[in-house]
């Protein structure tokens, strides 16, 4: 995937239609990247959107 097609709102969309976007926030809150993981595949989000996912979090965790 490219990451300029990346489109964030469909990842929460699909979390949230299994009712874990809560529980998503709470892991990225905490660093627990593997829990965030676990929840997408839980939300039957693709592999090359979690990579980006995962991409963007260690790079906001940089930035801090």
């Amino acid at each position: 995937m490219d990451e300029s097609d990346f489109e964030g709102t469909l990842v929460l969309e699909d979390l949230a239609a299994i009712d874990k976007l809560d529980e998503f926030f709470e892991a990225i809150d905490s660093d627990d990247v593997g829990r965030a993981v676990a929840l997408m595949k839980a939300a039957r989000v693709d592999a090359s959107t979690i990579a980006t996912v995962i991409r963007k979090i260690e790079t906001a965790d940089s930035e801090h």
